[in-house]
Order: structure tokens, then C-alpha cells, then sequence
């Protein structure tokens, strides 16, 4: 082979593996917001195509026309660590409330291509009016609108609403404001990404409490598995599942907690998934897509987890100083670590008064009589969802990747810092506990 058709042939591997990266991070790529990549993405469609299906099952959408790609990541464990945010300083967490407010506009904005935030407004009111579960949307409220605005803004966001003219934020004021928007329903319609719709369930109005978990366990149900041996199946159901189906499973579970998660722990997997990943074909087929989309993979007795030397793939990061929160979960995570049998919400509420008490001009809004509280419990929070600690009998445990956070003293010859920084991933320096 030549040395261009070499240099080419490296070229594509390239451009495959940053795509699968960016997408990983960011599942939704609009021509309009990064055409750069959106143009990589539609000339290497096949190739991505077939790895994201091959390695974790999801499908990915490229509309070349309309300019966008959509990556439809399904997992079947239900946890809250990844909500929508408000597009302002501090990006809070989505509530019930601007769900509730998503949804129904999402719903309306479908039948109509062109709207101005008042009838956009008004339709809403009436939709929410005629579901007699749902409370009342009040736009004479300012925390109603607020609410609102955060919903559209994410819209805008993700491109399935373009303004023409106008500001969303001036409805916070007024909602007197004139604002035109056009809507891109095709891409709205691709926003969710589970396989069932929810439309098709139609539970009666009074069950669906009851069997909330029920339901969304039924939205992920994916039919190429079968009765695939999921946490949720019975022995009864896995004895019909074909090997083909079970093997196709075991794969997906496995690599898209690995490639969507901070870090997949052994202890997390089944007995099945344990010995899908310690066979020789599963070892082979997990080294060879983290060689391809360029991640360095690494393994260890607890677990394994995969590095972006680029920062790519990472939506967000730990540690990080752009909350509180965060600041006070690094600052905290000694207190996890220090004891063997981790520390109680008591002492690590303690540990947070403390801090409080040391830096009274920092953290303003936890300096109050339950400030200490609520401040351990963020942080707890973060060091939750990069699957750094859990529960257990009351106790907050260190899980194993924690300890490469933890600081050590070095001698004061070689630095004259207390702790050393990893310029590969941004993490103190690990010890040989991960």
C-alpha cells in the first residue's frame, strides 16, 4: 500500500474516532451549531453507523439534508444523574415542573411551523387546562414563565426551535413579549430516544403512579433481545432467549455502561456479563472499540473505565470548579477515603461546617443553620453520579476509583505542592488502591 493510501486510511480512523467521541458527549449535533463536525459525521455516516450499532446497540441518525445527526443512546438502568439543565449560570437540574412544561410543548409545537411566544403561551395553558392530573400553567406567574423560558431555551438549544426575532428571556419580565420562532418538528419528533413510544402504553390516568417503574422499564424494552436476560426478567423468560439474542446482550450492557458511564465496575455486572467480559471474544471485542473510537482503556482488579486523551467524550468533568457542590465534593472526598469504613452523613456534615467555617465568604448560599447539611448532601450528589461513592447501612463508602483523587504528601524536594496533577485525564495523582 502507498504511503497517501496509508496516510488516508489513518485519516479516516481519525475522523471516526473523534465523531464517535463528540457524539458520545453530545448525542444531538446540528449543522447550524458545529457544521465543522456535522460535515465529518455525514461523510463517515456508514462506518459509524455500524459501530455504534455493532458495539452498543444504539442507532444513529444522520438527516444530511435537514443537518443533523442524532445518536439514540438507550440504557436500561433508570437513574437521574444526567437530567436537562437550565441554560443559565448554575444549570440546575430540570424539576417536575419544566418537565411537565417540556413535554406539553413539545407536544404543541409539533402542529405548527411558525408561532410567537404568546400563542405558543396560550396553546399550553389550554392543553394543560384539559389534563385534569396535571396543575395549571399561570403565565401571570414570573416563576411560571421563568419555568417556561428554561423550557424553550433548551429547545433552542438542541435546534428544534429557531428564533426570528425577538429574545426568549424578555418573557420572563413581560409576558407581553414578541418573540417569532420557527419549528424544525422533524427534529423535535427525533429528540426521545426510547424505542416504545410513550404514547403506545396509554396507561389509565390513576395507575400510572402505581406503576411508574413499571412504565418506564416498558419504554427501553427493546424487541432484538427478546426476553434477554435483563435485571428485570424472570429465570422462565431468559430460558426462551436464543444465544445469538443472549450474546447480543450481554455486548450491549457491557459497553454502553463502559463507554457512557464514569466507570464500570466488576461488582455492578452478573455472573453472565462477568463472564462475557473475562472470555477471550469479549476481551477482543471490548480492546478493539476502545482502540477504534481512541480511548485508552484501563483495567483493573475492581474495574475498568476509559480515558479521552483529547476530552472529548466528556460532557463533564470531576474535578471541576464550576459549582459549589463540586468544589466541596474534591475537598470532602478525604473524609470518604481517610476511613476504612467510610463516615456517616453526621461526620461528613460536620466536615462541611468546617470548611464553612474556615472560608465564611465562600459557599454564600449554604451559610445558614442547615447550610452544612445541604452542602455534604450536594456533594454527595456529584461524587454519587462520577461513581465515586455509595451507601450502604447508613454509611457513605469510597468505591475504588475514588483513591485516585485522594491527596498524598510528597517530600518537599521534589514539589512544594501537597499534591500532584495528571495531565492526561486531570485527576490527582492515583494510587495503587485503582
Amino acid at each position: 500500500m502507498s504511503t497517501l493510501a496509508n496516510q488516508l486510511v489513518a485519516a479516516e480512523r481519525e475522523e471516526i474516532a473523534r465523531a464517535i467521541r463528540l457524539l458520545l458527549a453530545k448525542p444531538l449535533i446540528t449543522e447550524r451549531s458545529d457544521a465543522a463536525i456535522f460535515d465529518i459525521i455525514r461523510r463517515r455516516q456508514e462506518p459509524l453507523t455500524k459501530w455504534f450499532d455493532y458495539t452498543c446497540g444504539w442507532s444513529l441518525v444522520v438527516e444530511s439534508r435537514r443537518g443533523y445527526a442524532r445518536l439514540l443512546k438507550i440504557r436500561h438502568t433508570l437513574e437521574s444523574s444526567r437530567p436537562a439543565r437550565r441554560l443559565r449560570s448554575g444549570r440546575a437540574p430540570f424539576d417536575r415542573r419544566r418537565y411537565i412544561l417540556l413535554c406539553v410543548t413539545a407536544a404543541e409545537l409539533l402542529a405548527i411551523p411558525v408561532t410567537t411566544i404568546g400563542l405558543l403561551a396560550g396553546r399550553v395553558v389550554q392543553a394543560i387546562a384539559a389534563d385534569p392530573a396535571l396543575p395549571p400553567f399561570d403565565t401571570t406567574s414570573r416563576t411560571e414563565r421563568m419555568a417556561f423560558v428554561d423550557v424553550l431555551r433548551l429547545l433552542e438549544s438542541y435546534g428544534a426551535l429557531q428564533v426570528l426575532d425577538g429574545t426568549t428571556e424578555t418573557f420572563v419580565d413581560s409576558e407581553q413579549a414578541k418573540v417569532l420562532y420557527r419549528v424544525d418538528a422533524t427534529l423535535l419528533m427525533r429528540l426521545p430516544a426510547a424505542p416504545i413510544g410513550p404514547s403506545s402504553l396509554a396507561p389509565a390516568p390513576d395507575q400510572i403512579t402505581d406503576r411508574f417503574d413499571d412504565l418506564l422499564h416498558s419504554l427501553v424494552r427493546e424487541r432484538r433481545y427478546g426476553k434477554a436476560p435483563t435485571h428485570t426478567t424472570t429465570g422462565a423468560e431468559q430460558a426462551t432467549v436464543s444465544d445469538t439474542q443472549r450474546n447480543l446482550w450481554l455486548r450491549h450492557s457491557i459497553l454502553r455502561r463502559l463507554f457512557d458511564d464514569p466507570v464500570l465496575y466488576r461488582d455492578d455486572l452478573t455472573d453472565d456479563e462477568e463472564a462475557y467480559l473475562a472470555s477471550p471474544t469479549g476481551r477482543q471485542i471490548l480492546r478493539r472499540a476502545a482502540e477504534q473510537a481512541g480511548f485508552a482503556l484501563e483495567e483493573r482488579a475492581e474495574g475498568l473505565l476509559l480515558i479521552d486523551p483529547d476530552a472529548l467524550a466528556t460532557d463533564t468533568t470531576f474535578p471541576d470548579d464550576s459549582s459549589t457542590a463540586r468544589i466541596a465534593a474534591l475537598l470532602l472526598l478525604e473524609e470518604v477515603t481517610g476511613p476504612a469504613g467510610g463516615t456517616t452523613p453526621e461526620q461528613l456534615s460536620s466536615a462541611a461546617s468546617d470548611l464553612l467555617r474556615r472560608f465564611p465568604q465562600w459557599a454564600k448560599a449554604y451559610q445558614s443553620t442547615e447550610g452544612a447539611g445541604r452542602l455534604a448532601d450536594d456533594a454527595c450528589t456529584v461524587l454519587a453520579d462520577f461513581h465515586l461513592i455509595h451507601r450502604s447501612a447508613g454509611r457513605i463508602l469510597a468505591r475504588p476509583a475514588a483513591w485516585r483523587y485522594r491527596v498524598t504528601t510528597t517530600p518537599p524536594a521534589a514539589t512544594n505542592t501537597s499534591a500532584t496533577r495528571s495531565a492526561s485525564d486531570n485527576t490527582f495523582e492515583e494510587e495503587a488502591l485503582w
